[in-house]
C-alpha cells in the first residue's frame, strides 16, 4: 500500500483528503501543522507528500526546500496545494515541488496527480 503524508491546517480540507485517499487504497498520515514533519517522514516513509503552502507559523515553500535540500528525503515526492498562489509562482521557488494543485481543487484530478507523481518516482527507483 502505497503512503501519503497530507500537511494541511484546515481541518476539512485534510479530514476530505484523507478520506478520499483512504478509499482511494492508500496509507494517509494527515497533520494540521508541519511541526515534528521531518520526524513524521523518517518514521512513516512516504512515497508522496502532500503540502499546502499557507500552515500557519511555518510556510510550507520552506519546508518544500529542506526536503529537497536533504540527501535522505530529496526522492519524495511533493505535491504542493493553495489557494493564494499560482503553479507560475511556486515553479520558480529554488526547489520546486514535483507538482502543484491550486485549491479549491477537484478530488478526480487529485488523485490523478498522485497516480503520476508515485508512478514517475518508481520508474526513477527502477532506473536507479
Amino acid at each position: 500500500m502505497k503512503k501519503i503524508i497530507v500537511v494541511d491546517d484546515d481541518e476539512e480540507v485534510l479530514d476530505t483528503i484523507e478520506l478520499v485517499l483512504e478509499i482511494g487504497g492508500y496509507e494517509v498520515e494527515p497533520l494540521s501543522d508541519a511541526e515534528g514533519l521531518h520526524e513524521t517522514i523518517g518514521k512513516f516513509n512516504p512515497d508522496l507528500i502532500i503540502l499546502d503552502i499557507v500552515l500557519g507559523k511555518i510556510d510550507g515553500r520552506t519546508l518544500c526546500n529542506e526536503i529537497k535540500a536533504n540527501p535522505k528525503t530529496k526522492h519524495i515526492p511533493i505535491l504542493m496545494m493553495s489557494g493564494l498562489y499560482k503553479a507560475e509562482e511556486i515553479n520558480l521557488l529554488a526547489t520546486p515541488p514535483d507538482d502543484f494543485m491550486p485549491k479549491p481543487f477537484k478530488m478526480d484530478v487529485l488523485l490523478e496527480k498522485i497516480e503520476n507523481l508515485i508512478s514517475k518516482k518508481a520508474i526513477r527507483q527502477n532506473i536507479n
